[in-house]
């Protein structure tokens, strides 16, 4: 599998989706929480290590990548409950919403601090919102 470089890597990873109102009532429940995600896109033609990269909300709620590579041209999932990390999928293993229903701004920063993307919505419609 070719990685990419940190020089390649800007750019190529992208901030997809945001699922930011689960279905039904916020009762924080477990399929709740999970149903609020950020999906992300590596749009390059090579894996991208996000080892240290940080999703992160406008109140600053954090999500720090472990060990994942992002295969060339995947998605992945970063679910605001709890679960089983796969490719796919990952879970920041929280208790309480993250992402505003209303508002907010999801930001992508690689393991250095600088920024690789952000999508942002100001809505009283809907649940989610394409980057």
């Amino acid at each position: 599998m070719k990685l990419s470089t940190p020089a390649q890597a800007a750019g190529t990873v992208q901030i997809h989706r945001v699922h930011f109102n689960s279905p039904g009532k916020d009762a924080r429940s477990n399929s709740s929480l999970n149903g609020e995600w950020v999906q992300l896109k590596n749009t390059s033609r090579s894996a991208v290590s996000l080892k240290g990269w940080v999703l992160k909300d406008a109140s600053n709620h954090k999500y720090s990548f472990p060990n994942v590579t992002l295969g060339a041209g995947k998605y992945v999932k970063v679910h605001t409950g709890s679960g089983r990390d796969t490719a796919s999928d990952k879970y920041q293993g929280r208790r309480a919403y993250v992402w505003n229903n209303t508002s907010d701004t999801a930001t992508l920063t690689k393991s250095n601090g600088s920024k690789v993307d952000t999508c942002s919505w100001t809505t009283r419609n809907g649940s989610d919102k394409y980057c």
